[in-house]
C-alpha cells in the first residue's frame, strides 16, 4: 500500500521552477507568504466544508498554520490543520498547472529577468515558490474525514520529477518541510521568521503561529524573588481578524496592498482599492481593488474572475463573477454578505434577488472609484486606461443601465492632442466643441495613422473641427452600441452626410449647390462607366486634397464593422459604396476632360480602388490595381 511512485513534472512546471528560482532571487522572502497565503485558504476550505459536515473537523475546530525551524537540520516547516490531500490531488495540484492559456503565458517570457520576475508574479506562484529557497521540498498530508492510513507523502528536489507514497499521518492538514540550500539558512532562524510573517500575513484570519519557549524556574536570592517555571506554547504571530471586517481607520495602506497580495496572487501593489461597509436594508462589507497591471490572462476566455464570496465572515467561493459584469472582469476583491444563506451554491447566485442588488452596488461603487481617480489624478486614470481601456470598451454594450458612466470613463486619441495617446474624454471634446456644432464626430480605422491621416477629415480639419480617432478592433462594436453622450448625437465622418447643420454658412451651402449642378455631366459619365461597381456617384466638399472617396449609405454596415464580421467568421451581405468626388481636385478636373470614353473609365476604375484602398486599407485583387495603375502611368508616359 505504501508503494512509491515516481512521476515526472509537467513541462511548464520545469520552466516556472527554473524561471521562478532565476527570476525571483531579489525577493526570497516571498515564498513564506505564499506558502502561509495557501495554508489559510485550506483552512478557510475547511470551515465551508464543515458547515454541512462537522465530522471533518475531527473533533478539533481551532484552526490555524504553525511555522517552526530546525537550525541543525536546515529546515523550515509550515504546518496547517485544513483541508488536507488525497494521493490524487497531491499528483494533480503538485505536478501541473492547471492554467489554461499556459503556453501562451511563457511564450511571452522574454528573458529578461526584471520583466520576467513580473510577470511571473501575474501568474501566481503559489507552492513552487518553496524551490527559491529550498534545494528538496517534502509534503505531508491528509484530506479531512479520510483514515490516517491515507496520508500521502510528495517529495522534490525541483529537478525533473517528484515521488508520491502513502504513509501514516494521524492529523488531518498538510505539512510542508523547506530543506533549505546552504545560501539561504538565514530563513532558519526564528527571529526571521517572525519579522516575514508580521510583515506579509498580519491580515490573515486564521491565527500563524510560532513555538515561544518556555522559560526555567528560578530559586528566590537576596536580590530576587523566584519565579516559576513557564511552558512554552504556540503564539499567534498575526492579528488573526479578517481585515476587511477592522475599521479602515485601523488598517494601515501596508496591510491594504499585502491583503491585495494575498487574494490576488499578483505581485505588483494595487492601484487604488476602496473598502465599505452597508449597513441597512442590505447588509455587506466590500473590499474591491483595481490592480495597476493588467493580469496576462486577460483575454482568455476561459480565465476566471469574480470576487471571493463571504457569507458571515466565511469563505464560500473563489471567482463568484455574478457579482461583477464582465467589463469590469479585471477588479479584484471580496464580498461578504450578511445576507445570503451560508450554504449559498452558484446556481442559487445566479437568479438571486440580493444577489443582483449587490452586483448593482458594487458595479456602481467600481464607476465611483474610476470616477473619482479621473477627477483627481489624471495621470495614474491614465496608466489605468492604457491596462484596461479595451475591457472598459464592452461596458456601453453590456450595461445599459450604467451606458452614460461608462462612457464617461472613455478615452480616445483625438485630431485637438495630435498625439496617438488616448486621453481625451467624451466630456472633454463637447467643452471644446464650435458654435454651432451639435454632433461628436468619430472615425474608426485599422491604425491611429490611418484614421488621423483619413482624406475624410479634410474638410473638418479646414473647419478646425475636432474629430476623435479610433483604431482598436472593439471601437465599431463600441461604437454601434455608443450613440449619444449627454445628449450629442456620436457621428462617422465615414458616412454619408457629414451633417454639418450650423456650422455650414450660406456662402458654402450655395458654391456646394453650384458645383453640384455644374458636375451634373462628370457625375453622369463617372457612374455610367463604373457601372453597378458602385451604388451611387456623388459631388463631396468633404474632401479638398484628395480626389475621390468612398463612403457608406445610411443604414450600410461601415467598413470596420464588415471586417469585423468577417474575421469572426460571419458572412456579411454584400454592399456597394456611395462614391463621392471631389471636382476641384486636379485629376478629376483632368478626368472631366477626357473625351476617349475607354480611358475615362479606366480613369474612373482607378480613382474608385485609390479610394477604396485609403478606406479599407486593402483591395480584394490587388494585383488587378496595380497592374491598371501601372497601365495609366505608361499611357502617360508615351
Amino acid at each position: 500500500m505504501s508503494q512509491q511512485e515516481t512521476h515526472g513534472f509537467q513541462t511548464e512546471v520545469k520552466q516556472l521552477l527554473n524561471l521562478m528560482i532565476h527570476s525571483l532571487y531579489s525577493n526570497k522572502e516571498i515564498f513564506l507568504r505564499e506558502l502561509v497565503s495557501n495554508a489559510a485558504d485550506a483552512a478557510d476550505k475547511l470551515r465551508y466544508e464543515a458547515l454541512t459536515n462537522d465530522a471533518l473537523y475531527e473533533g478539533d475546530g481551532e484552526l490555524r498554520v504553525r511555522i517552526s525551524t530546525d537550525k541543525e537540520k536546515g529546515t523550515v516547516t509550515i504546518e496547517d490543520n485544513g483541508i488536507g490531500m488525497t494521493r490524487d490531488s497531491v499528483i494533480e495540484h503538485l505536478g501541473t498547472i492547471a492554467k489554461s492559456g499556459t503556453a501562451d503565458f511563457f511564450k511571452n517570457l522574454s528573458g529578461d529577468e526584471s520583466k520576467d520576475s513580473q510577470l511571473i508574479g501575474q501568474f501566481g506562484v503559489g507552492f513552487y515558490s518553496s524551490f527559491i529557497v529550498a534545494d528538496k521540498v517534502t509534503v505531508r498530508t491528509r484530506a479531512a474525514g479520510h483514515s490516517s492510513e491515507e496520508g500521502v507523502q510528495w517529495e522534490s528536489a525541483g529537478e525533473g520529477d517528484f515521488t508520491v507514497e502513502n504513509i501514516v499521518k494521524e492529523n488531518r492538514g498538510t505539512e510542508i518541510v523547506l530543506h533549505l540550500r546552504e545560501e539561504e539558512k538565514e530563513f532558519a532562524d526564528d527571529f526571521r521568521l517572525r519579522s516575514i510573517i508580521t510583515k506579509y500575513s498580519d491580515h490573515i484570519s486564521v491565527p500563524v503561529e510560532m513555538f515561544e519557549p518556555g522559560t526555567p524556574a528560578v530559586e528566590a536570592t537576596e536580590e530576587q524573588e523566584a519565579v516559576e517555571a513557564t511552558e512554552g506554547e504556540w503564539k499567534a504571530m498575526n492579528k488573526a481578524t479578517a481585515l476587511w471586517t477592522r475599521n479602515k481607520s485601523d488598517v494601515s495602506k501596508e496591510e491594504y496592498e499585502e491583503f491585495y497580495k494575498h487574494i490576488s496572487h499578483d505581485f505588483t501593489d494595487p492601484l487604488i482599492w476602496s473598502h465599505n461597509r452597508v449597513e441597512g436594508k442590505q447588509e455587506y462589507t466590500s473590499l474591491l481593488y483595481i490592480p495597476s497591471k493588467a493580469p496576462w490572462d486577460m483575454w482568455n476566455r476561459d480565465r476566471k474572475h469574480g470576487l471571493k464570496l463571504f457569507v458571515q465572515r466565511v469563505f464560500v467561493m473563489d471567482d463568484a463573477e455574478q457579482f461583477m459584469p464582465s467589463y469590469l472582469r479585471f477588479v479584484q476583491g471580496l464580498i461578504d454578505s450578511n445576507d445570503l444563506p451560508l450554504n449559498v451554491s452558484r446556481e442559487i447566485l445566479q437568479d438571486n434577488k440580493i444577489t443582483t442588488a449587490l452586483r448593482t452596488a458594487v458595479t456602481k461603487r467600481v464607476l465611483g472609484m474610476l470616477e473619482k481617480l479621473a477627477k483627481n489624478d489624471a495621470e495614474k486614470y491614465q496608466s489605468f486606461w492604457a491596462e484596461f481601456g479595451q475591457v472598459l470598451k464592452e461596458g456601453p454594450a453590456e450595461d445599459f443601465a450604467n451606458k452614460e458612466r461608462v462612457a464617461g470613463l472613455l478615452r480616445f486619441a483625438s485630431t485637438h492632442t495630435g498625439e496617438a495617446t488616448a486621453n481625451v474624454s467624451l466630456a472633454d471634446y463637447i467643452e471644446r466643441m464650435k458654435e454651432g456644432q451639435s454632433k461628436i464626430y468619430y472615425i474608426v480605422a485599422d491604425s491611429h495613422e490611418a484614421a488621423a491621416n483619413s482624406p475624410h477629415l479634410e474638410l473638418l480639419r479646414k473647419k478646425g473641427i475636432e474629430v476623435l480617432l479610433m483604431s482598436e478592433r472593439i471601437d465599431e462594436w463600441l461604437i454601434n452600441h455608443l450613440t449619444e453622450f449627454d445628449g450629442k448625437q456620436l457621428h462617422s465622418v465615414t458616412r454619408g452626410d457629414l451633417e454639418l447643420g450650423d456650422l455650414e454658412d450660406a456662402s458654402e451651402k450655395e458654391a456646394q449647390e453650384k458645383l453640384e449642378t455644374e458636375s451634373e455631366g462628370l457625375v453622369k459619365r463617372v457612374k455610367d462607366a463604373l457601372g453597378d461597381k458602385v451604388s451611387e456617384v456623388k459631388v463631396t466638399t468633404r474632401l479638398t486634397d484628395t480626389p475621390a472617396c468612398v463612403v457608406a449609405g445610411e443604414g450600410e454596415m461601415s467598413t470596420q464593422m464588415i471586417k469585423l464580421m468577417e474575421a469572426a467568421g460571419q458572412s456579411v451581405p454584400e454592399s456597394k459604396p456611395r462614391f463621392e468626388i471631389n471636382p476641384e481636385h486636379p485629376l478629376v478636373a483632368r478626368l472631366n476632360d477626357e473625351q476617349d470614353e475607354e480611358l475615362f473609365a479606366q480613369w474612373s476604375d482607378l480613382l474608385l480602388q485609390q479610394a477604396q484602398l485609403s478606406e479599407k486599407g486593402s483591395l480584394a485583387d490587388p494585383s488587378a490595381f496595380i497592374k491598371l495603375m501601372n497601365q495609366m502611368l505608361l499611357a502617360q508616359l508615351k
